[in-house]
């Protein structure tokens, strides 16, 4: 595995040195301090050790006590300060007649010049040494040994610089370890999802929280975003391809027919050859219909009236509707709304919008068709007296080949393309296009930006 091509291991590395570093210099500094001498212990007296008045009353005590006296005043030392006293004498031992540690017994020889040694701070403890003049034993160390305060693993550290540069390593590898493998198991788990969805598992999804958490969990919701896109327009796709496979199969089949009709009835040929130029007429038609859907980007270099098209419009559906008794009706708070466009794509959408509505709403009902003005848009609507579409279909109406029945047969002509020729056409002059059921029909809305507002 190479250092270079693993995150958690650079990460992981990179972590631990510079937690070791940080731990080092904090070990530096501790070590630098503890070499002082201890003060804050006794009090606020600036200078080191326990206060001055209570030395010198000890120390007066240690040179002119004597017996039971001297060995009670030390132990009374010990039970209220947990001070240890010991006095030297000149042949190094210590007159309570207890044993010297070598510590102490080194304190001691260091007196031999000096009359005051200054507070030393030794792994277990702090000593600080005084000659003293005794009537009996004459010039005698006095060494005191202070408590240092701390824990049996404060006291082991302290006394093992190994130990503590183990310690420090150990815990931070620990924290480190945690880390790297937090910030870095959310990716392993995107890698993962991201190779499940690479090999069409498509319903593949991240846990996540719906609100909040950090960028792994925003990048965790934009995976899933993404992959609910990649799921529903391959989706989509696969309906696009079976719905243009099952359009093309009857037009085909009936030419196959007509072919081997006119083979066989060489005196029928005149009559199979107009059936194969209406079959190929459906089939240039379907063709040209599906290129519209997928249609690019277009150029608006041309205006047009939506006024003028859409009473136009509506007058070639009251003609079309009038043996059924449908009838068309359109209304409009400006007497012009200029808009930019592309050739007459905006005339074949309105006509096809116009048309659903024409084939779906009831014989002797009115089509309303109303156009309002406002904010650099024009708003016009579309309102039939049909049945109106399912609930949970009201978004897919504009999808390829949709039909509200797929089951049945299509008695009315068409491919199911109308609709979604228009959104696409109306998408790319920056308008919207929506679908609501309002109880007496379906009602289809859409806004235009006006001209010169195009984005």
């Amino acid at each position: 595995m190479k250092l270079r091509g693993n995150l958690f291991v650079r990460m992981f590395v990179g972590f631990w040195l510079m937690s070791i570093t940080i731990l080092g210099s904090w070990m530096l500094a501790s070590n630098y301090f503890d070499a002082q001498p201890p003060g804050r212990e006794w009090g606020d007296d600036r200078r080191p050790g326990p206060p001055h008045r209570f030395m010198l009353r000890t120390l007066y005590n240690l040179e002119n006590l004597e017996g039971v006296a001297l060995a009670t005043a030390v132990n009374e030392i010990y039970q209220k300060h947990g001070i240890h006293i010991y006095l030297v004498s000149q042949d190094g031992t210590d007159l309570l007649k207890r044993k010297l540690p070598d510590d102490v017994a080194r304190a001691a020889r260091q007196l031999t010049t000096k009359r005051r040694m200054p507070v030393l701070n030794m792994p277990r403890n702090h000593l600080a040494a005084y000659r003293i003049n005794r009537p009996s034993e004459g010039t005698v160390a006095a060494v005191f040994v202070f408590p240092t305060h701390r824990g049996f693993i404060l006291n082991a550290l302290s006394n093992s610089p190994w130990l503590r540069i183990a310690l420090a390593i150990l815990i931070s590898g620990l924290i480190c370890f945690g880390l790297s493998r937090l910030m870095t198991g959310r990716l392993k788990d995107l890698q993962l999802a991201s190779r499940r969805l690479a090999n069409g598992e498509l319903d593949t999804r991240l846990q996540v929280r719906d609100k909040g958490g950090d960028e792994t969990d925003e990048l965790a919701r934009d995976f899933n975003s993404m992959a609910e896109q990649l799921q529903a327009r391959i989706q989509t796709q696969k309906r696009l391809l079976s719905d243009v496979s099952h359009e093309l199969r009857s037009p085909l089949a009936r030419l196959r027919i007509a072919l081997v009709l006119a083979q066989e009835r060489p005196e029928s040929g005149p009559a199979y050859l107009q059936r194969i130029e209406k079959e190929a007429e459906r089939l240039e038609e379907l063709i040209g219909q599906l290129l519209a859907t997928q249609a690019q980007q277009i150029t608006l270099d041309t205006h047009i009236d939506l006024v003028s098209l859409l009473q136009q419009l509506c007058a070639d559906a009251n003609f079309e509707g009038q043996v059924a008794g449908k009838r068309f009706s359109f209304s409009s708070d400006t007497e012009q709304a200029i808009v930019d466009t592309s050739g007459d794509l905006l005339r074949k959408s309105f006509e096809n919008i116009l048309r659903n509505a024409l084939q779906h709403t009831a014989d002797d009902t009115e089509v309303t068709v109303s156009l309002i003005s406002g904010g650099g848009r024009y708003r016009i609507a579309i309102e039939d007296c049909g049945p109106g579409v399912p609930e949970h279909e009201v978004e897919t109406i504009f999808d390829e080949f949709y039909r509200v029945d797929t089951a049945r047969a299509r008695e009315t002509g068409g491919y199911g393309l109308g609709l979604a020729i228009a959104r696409r056409a109306l998408l790319q002059h920056g308008g919207e296009v929506t679908a609501q059921n309002t109880g007496t029909g379906l009602r289809i809305t859409v806004s235009l930006p006006a001209m010169g507002e195009q984005a």
